[in-house]
């Protein structure tokens, strides 16, 4: 088992607990982004550094991972396809990405999307909050539980 974070956009609190985790479980944990990450000096944590481009790192992170692996995204399309290949996602805020609910995110995001170009709708997500940490340390925990289980 290993953890892939789909790290430009990961905020650090997630990033901090994630490297905790690494640490505590002796979990390799790789960071893929399009520029150079800061990490602790781990034997579990690693960054692997990508060109700019559309989904080049979401790419990386498919090609790296396995069923049997988690993989840290906000992005729902990368979700899908990690889902799909046999490994669990959640998202920062702590919501898991399951085969049952990836169609429902996916036509939930591109309706909202659709709405924010025809000016119906602005902003984005809220803040990240107290509770959305708490609610990604449980939902992390569960998952590496059930998966070093497996």
């Amino acid at each position: 088992m290993q953890i892939l974070v789909d790290a430009d956009a990961c905020p650090r609190e997630v990033k901090e607990i994630l490297y905790r985790t690494a640490d505590r479980c002796q979990i390799v944990t790789t960071l893929v982004a399009n520029q150079w990450q800061r990490t602790p000096e781990s034997p579990f944590i690693k960054c692997v550094c990508v060109p700019q481009g559309a989904d080049v790192a979401d790419d990386k992170i498919v090609e790296l991972s396995m069923p049997g692996d988690l993989v840290i995204t906000a992005d729902i399309p990368l979700a899908d396809r990690v889902v799909k290949k046999g490994a669990e996602a959640i998202d920062p805020r702590g919501e898991a990405y399951t085969e049952e609910n990836i169609g429902v995110r996916l036509a939930t995001r591109d309706l909202m999307q659709d709405l924010r170009d025809s000016g119906m709708i602005g902003g984005g997500p809220s803040q990240y909050s107290a509770r959305d940490r708490q609610r990604f340390a449980n939902e992390l925990n569960a998952a590496v539980t059930r998966l070093s289980r497996a």
